[in-house]
């Protein structure tokens, strides 16, 4: 093995490759779930690992559709019940759990099985859709979104494992790209659907018809690991391993083996913490408010007693103490909090910005936003290709990810006013899809480079979780700038005879949007947007500093000729 390879080498199990030689029987010290899909893999041919392919990119057609058209479809839920404000707060709570709840499902993954952790994520989303659709205030909009979010986050999670169980380490990051590339239409889609159903049946309908979606798409993915597991049980190559644990000595294992108290001070804490910075305009106290305050203080707590009980008091780890203080493992967690934390800021009121201040329908403003989608796709692709071609994941990220990150959200800045000619917001959107298309590929290279096959459910749950944590964060500086900004400046700009109608402005989008462009009414609004939205991407700029720190942080690896996956993968 190459010195670069073996440095990559986490010392978490030094035998944990030991499965990775080659041989026909799944054995080794991984996990359960680990060695069936190392079991699984050595069963199948080439054939079905294609078929299994087409349905990950399948499902992520119908994943792309759901994400883009509730991303859009929010600010009309939120309205409806005359809380627009509070569009980026619905996706706070379910963020944080999405991301905490990934490691949960790592430890489903790896100890019940793949095949299992995928149904159970299926189910979770169709509830949540369901409740979606049939929610009558945005506080249950935001708990049916947080079901929902975490099982289709889940979903598309345990595919990211799928994919990496199935590829080698040079590969994988193309072959990532490559079932992402439904990105490249599915935003297009949104659109239509958005504004068919807001103008026809209802946005109710449209969580329908996802409900019925979903189930259909991803349930045949689940069928042909259950039927090649079964295959590869058939041939001898499962370890039958016997408990004679009783039912309740069952659930506190896997109590144990989960850490449920740890999953449990870690979500709440984080939930907790940052739920203040959203609702305390809510509060006729604002930030004095005995509520905010208490929320920071239990949050704040919760955290500190969940690394009291990880160092000191948890049988089984949540998170591996020794892939957090890899260097390459925690710069490539620093980059994910700062991708989504950048993007989370700027991209919260980004559709109701078009719509106001550009003047774009849903449609329109959809197919805008999406040029940043389809430019990150294509130049996934591209990263994964260089990979592929060099073995090297840093100076793509060091020379092009983060530095045209910063200069296309320093550039729209310069460009974000009403009079600004909407080619040029597309341009920015340009520069920006290129640098996150690199940034995505090569951090989670980045993060399964430095660990065994073993730990790759474990080290992209880690990676998620800070990824969604980011984004809350984003979502929280979000939503703070806006509550602040927005209605002060509509105070300073408004006409005098509009003054009265300011709260009512302020918290509906279609109110907004009733003035017709180039009314008083209308260009003080616009103003009022732009001079929050320049503070919004003034502070998603900085925060590229952060990201840069901890690119530097990465070692220079070679990717090639480290071997993780085994059986017939790509």
């Amino acid at each position: 093995m190459s010195k670069d390879a073996e440095d990559a080498k986490i010392r978490v199990d030094p035998a944990a490759d030991s499965a990775d030689d080659g041989s026909t029987e799944a054995g080794g010290s991984a996990q359960d779930g680990v060695k069936n899909m190392e079991a699984t893999t050595v069963a199948w041919n080439k054939n079905v690992l294609i078929i299994a392919y087409v349905l990950i990119w399948l499902t992520y057609c119908v994943e792309g559709m759901l994400a883009n058209t509730t991303g859009a479809l929010t600010p009309y839920v939120t309205s409806a019940f005359a809380q627009h404000s509070l569009t980026p707060t619905v996706g706070i709570l379910s963020s944080v759990i999405g991301g905490v709840t990934n490691l949960t499902l790592a430890k489903i993954l790896d100890v019940f099985g793949r095949p299992q952790g995928y149904l159970f994520c299926i189910v979770l989303a169709t509830v949540g859709l369901i409740m979606m659709a049939a929610c009558n205030n945005v506080e249950a909009y935001a708990a049916a979104q947080v079901l929902q979010t975490v099982g289709n986050n889940g979903i598309q999670y345990s595919l990211s494992v799928f994919v990496a169980d199935t590829s080698t380490l040079q590969n994988r990051g193309l072959m990532q790209a490559i079932v992402s590339t439904p990105n490249l239409f599915t935003g297009f889609l949104a659109g239509p659907i958005a504004s068919g159903f807001v103008k026809g049946p209802g946005w109710r309908w449209a969580f329908g018809m996802f409900t019925i979606m979903i189930p259909v798409i991803t349930l045949p993915l689940y069928g042909l690991l259950v039927n090649n597991f079964l295959k590869a049980k058939r041939l001898g190559l499962v370890t039958k391993s016997d408990s004679n644990r009783t039912p309740l000595q069952s659930f506190l294992h896997y109590c144990c083996e989960f850490d449920a108290i740890g999953l449990i001070l870690l979500s709440a804490g984080v939930a907790l913490f940052l739920l203040p910075f959203n609702l305390y305009t809510l509060q006729a106290r604002g930030w004095t408010s005995p509520l905010v305050l208490s929320m920071l203080i239990i949050g704040f707590f919760l955290i500190v007693g969940f690394v009291i009980w990880e160092k000191f008091c948890a049988p089984v780890t949540f998170i591996p103490y020794s892939l957090l203080l890899d260097r390459t493992v925690f710069g490539a967690c620093i980059l994910s909090a700062t991708l989504f934390i950048s993007y989370s800021i700027w991209s919260a009121f980004f559709q109701s910005y078009l719509q106001v201040v550009k003047g774009l329908s849903i449609d329109n403003s959809t197919f805008v936003m999406q040029t940043y989608s389809v430019v990150s796709v294509v130049f996934g692709v591209a990263a994964g290709a260089l990979i592929h071609k060099t073995g090297r994941f840093k100076p793509a990220t060091m020379f092009v990810g983060v530095p045209l990150s910063a200069f296309g959200l320093g550039l729209m800045m310069h460009f974000r006013d009403a009079d600004g000619n909407i080619g040029y917001t597309v341009m920015c959107l340009i520069f920006i899809g290129i640098a996150a298309g690199t940034i995505i590929v090569c951090d989670e290279i980045a993060m399964l480079a430095a660990g065994a096959h073993q730990y790759v459910a474990v080290c992209l749950a880690v990676l998620g979780m800070f990824g969604n944590v980011g984004g809350a964060i984003g979502f929280t500086v979000a939503s703070a700038i806006w509550q602040n900004t927005l209605p002060n400046k509509l105070m300073e700009y408004l006409p005098e005879e509009d003054q009265p109608n300011l709260l009512l402005i302020y918290a509906d989008i279609n109110t907004q949007l009733s003035y017709p462009i180039g009314s008083p009414t209308r260009q003080a609004i616009q103003h009022a947007y732009s001079d929050a939205y320049l503070r919004l991407l003034a502070t998603g700029t900085a925060v590229w500093a952060l990201g840069f720190v901890g690119v530097l942080m990465w070692r220079n690896i070679n990717v090639i000729g480290i071997k993780q996956a085994k059986g017939h993968v790509w």
